[in-house]
């Protein structure tokens, strides 16, 4: 049997875990002194393995798995590297600007969910506004919108979860045991 890999499951779980991490610290769960796993994640696994997962969704001929997963794993290891050694003296505005022009990006990778499965299209859903919450409390200053940002990062990374165990778990059974 001439089979392919499905790297969804890879990329998407390296996402969720990694956006679970950082979302519980935005939400005031965990204070700065945790950020340093939060770092490690996003360059081992939010990073690479999702640009992995990016890469071989390319030679699959899935161009919106290809965009996302390098996308986003491209995002992690921007956010790993600044944090870890660029954010001295950058101001908050100027991240607001980082993270709306990530949220520019979300918008258009969730309409493109549209023609796809519906679980997919709940975590982007999830994710444009988390995006956006997390730019505007940067932008303007106001904590409340990264808390609230956090928390709905914490609904996407959860959505994603499902998502990548949906896939692994309906390929394992050879049905559709989790609707996607």
């Amino acid at each position: 049997m001439d089979k392919k890999i499905n790297p969804a499951p890879l990329g998407l779980s390296g996402f969720a875990l990694t956006t679970w991490l950082l979302s519980m610290h935005n939400a005031g769960w965990f204070g700065p002194e945790n950020v340093p796993m939060v770092l490690a994640c996003a360059f081992a696994f939010g990073g690479t393995a999702q640009f992995v997962a990016g890469v071989i969704e390319a030679f699959v001929g899935n161009s919106f798995g290809f965009v996302a997963f390098c996308g986003y794993g491209a995002f992690w290891w921007s956010f790993a590297l600044f944090v870890e050694f660029f954010a001295k003296g950058v101001t908050g505005p100027f991240i607001g600007w980082y993270l709306l022009l990530w949220g520019v990006f979300t918008t258009y990778m969730w309409i493109g969910t549209w023609k796809k499965g519906k679980a997919l299209m709940l975590i982007f859903t999830a994710l444009v506004p988390t995006f956006y919450l997390l730019a505007f409390g940067a932008l303007l200053g106001i904590g409340g919108l990264g808390v609230l940002g956090g928390y709905l990062g914490l609904v996407t990374a959860a959505l994603a979860f499902y998502l990548a165990a949906a896939e692994v778990i309906n390929e394992a059974w050879g049905s559709a045991v989790l609707p996607v």
